[in-house]
């Protein structure tokens, strides 16, 4: 707690055996702040490279199995300045599925989702409604949901998994439960919710509104790129260009309550000025090339790479090419810092 200098040290220090035989304790003058005048994160601005992550993803494809009970096989994002996950809430690694394995199902407490990175050929079933899934896609798997994959195509496939664990952890929620099955069964209508919601504009009349997680589980990246598109013909957003959350149609508001995604394009030769805003966040980049400043540090970047910015750390995009656009996917989570009143953001 930021304070002026302590004048009854002696005391605080005599204090300190007693109390704790108690489990009590004062503030002490070496303890560090717990107040400080604006967020002080442990995480660090990071830049994974595609040319790395590539040459690890092939080695673990080799060396590692997939295994049964939920054990899947996935490359995590780690961060040095946290003791674990990518950032304080959220956990990102990309899993790696050769043709013909199966991912047994399981469920867990965390929220998770997969933004598929390369390959086609591969399903996945969320709490019976099964989903192809292909480049550009997203699939959301909320908290408790079973979900399960098989690959049935002929080269390797790899998506980017996210799951807020990090933040469940913190909290102290973490459940999880696996399942004998090889595979769900799919329920009779195997995409009921995209068949009701997933026009995005209407919805049926009598459907309950929550304020949870989308109805929809599958977002295409045709209807991703076509709202790109037409977004783009509008003035540029200073900070980010052309900047559209996936939505839950229910409420307009984010897909998932606790972990945000969306797609941005920077259109050709796109400065965008420094903000910052409380919430972590991590891109993907789709394609394009360009460059991200976070706090002075510059990350050079191009396709597959990814980009890791702390809270509150001022960071500015840019378009690196006059003829091309860049398009990046982020997760962040915004959407429980504006649920628990923290989010914030200014020019930087």
């Amino acid at each position: 707690m930021a304070m002026d200098v302590m004048t009854d040290v002696g005391e605080r220090k005599a204090l300190a055996e007693e109390l704790d035989r108690y489990n009590c304790r004062v503030a002490q003058p070496d303890d560090p702040p717990l107040f400080t005048k604006t967020p002080a994160s442990s995480m660090k601005a990071l830049h994974w490279k595609w040319a790395d992550l590539e040459n690890l993803l092939d080695k673990i494809g080799q060396s590692l199995k997939l295994e049964k009970g939920g054990q899947r096989r996935t490359l995590r994002l780690s961060n040095p300045g946290l003791p674990f996950g990518t950032t304080p809430t959220i956990w990102c690694s990309i899993q790696y599925i050769l043709p013909g394995e199966i991912a047994d199902p399981h469920r867990h407490s965390a929220t998770a989702l997969r933004f598929i990175m390369q390959g086609e050929g591969a399903d996945t079933i969320v709490n019976g409604e099964q989903f192809v899934i292909n480049e550009g896609d997203l699939v959301l798997t909320p908290s408790w949901t079973w979900h399960d994959h098989e690959h049935k195509g002929d080269k390797p496939m790899i998506w980017l998994d996210v799951l807020d664990v990090s933040l469940v952890r913190h909290m102290h929620a973490v459940f999880f439960e696996g399942s004998d099955l090889e595979r769900q069964e799919v329920n009779r209508i195997s995409d009921a919710s995209y068949r009701q919601f997933g026009s995005g504009l209407m919805r049926p009349m009598h459907a309950e509104q929550h304020g949870g997680p989308s109805p929809v589980l599958a977002y295409t990246k045709a209807r991703a790129e076509d709202a790109l598109d037409h977004m783009s013909a509008l003035d540029p957003d200073p900070f980010d260009d052309t900047l559209l959350e996936y939505q839950n149609p229910m409420t307009g508001g984010p897909a998932l309550p606790t972990i945000g995604t969306a797609i941005q394009k920077l259109r050709p030769g796109m400065k965008g000025k420094p903000h910052r805003h409380t919430g972590s966040v991590v891109y993907y980049i789709v394609r394009g090339q360009g460059k991200t400043t976070v706090e002075g540090d510059v990350f050079e970047w191009g396709k597959g790479d990814f980009i890791a910015v702390p809270p509150w750390a001022a960071h500015a995009h840019e378009n690196r090419s006059s003829s091309d656009d860049a398009v990046m996917f982020q997760v962040n989570d915004i959407p429980a810092l504006k649920a628990l009143g923290l989010y914030r953001e200014s020019a930087a």
